[in-house]
């Protein structure tokens, strides 16, 4: 076969599929159509999706700055004088007050975004400072049970210490040994013994002596080996009875 005959054939061919090609589209023109908006319908959804997405991230982020910038205001130092221009608070609980309702707000309608979940800790946080301190508990639960490990891990601590101060020492313990056990890196596992150990110092003190010298040794460089250092060694400066 000559290359002109090759090249006659694969001309018919491409006329041909070409053909059967425009055939089908003609005979699926009203499946086509539907389909292409349909198509067109679920990519405006998704990017609307993403835009108000994006939109709500942005407005959560700064409220929860807004609520920080507050939270960090520093307190009125007694004897000093206060830097002119320098915003500050007398007490803990007067800035709590102004800042807890931001975190609860964020907490309430962005409890998704991580902004959200650092507001419900926060919000714990401030009631607690505030001596509302069964409402601070209920804030500290919820972020206690977040996905996110590190605020979790964070309100279980803040918990453990609450448990502590109102007499619940088992319920206390109990969260320590389930940070030590998980430890995350907002809440390392030394930082949790070094909490456990202060609490078993005026109930236990063989098992606090044993965490300090845990920690002393597992942890040699940290600064909690310095601390369960120097605690090692007031007992062991304290005169005995």
């Amino acid at each position: 076969m000559d290359t002109q005959t090759r090249h006659a054939l694969k001309q018919d061919s491409f006329v041909q599929a070409t053909a059967s090609s425009i055939n089908w589209m003609d005979a699926h023109r009203a499946t086509i159509i539907k389909v292409s908006i349909a198509l067109v319908a679920l990519v405006a959804i998704v990017l609307a999706g993403f835009i108000a997405y994006n939109n709500r991230s942005e407005r959560a982020q700064n409220l929860f700055g807004q609520a920080m910038d507050i939270y960090n205001t520093p307190l009125t130092q007694p004897g000093q004088p206060t830097e002119p221009g320098l915003k500050t608070y007398a007490s803990a609980a007067d800035r709590a007050k102004e800042a807890h309702p931001l975190f609860e707000e964020v907490a309430n309608k962005y409890g998704w975004f991580k902004a959200g979940a650092n507001a419900r800790y926060l919000a714990g946080m401030t009631s607690i400072d505030m001596g509302q301190t069964s409402a601070g508990e209920n804030d500290l639960k919820q972020a206690a049970d977040s996905s996110d490990h590190s605020v979790a891990a964070l309100a279980k601590l803040a918990l453990a210490g609450l448990y502590h101060q109102t007499g619940r020492d088992p319920q206390a313990i109990d969260l320590y040994k389930q940070l030590i056990a998980k430890p995350t890196v907002t809440v390392p596992a030394s930082m949790a013994k070094l909490q456990l150990a202060a609490l078993y110092e005026t109930t236990n003190s063989a098992e606090a002596k044993r965490l300090y010298a845990e920690i002393k040794d597992q942890d040699k460089t940290t600064a909690a080996a310095q601390i369960a250092t120097q605690k090692l060694q007031g007992a062991t400066a304290q005169p005995h009875p």
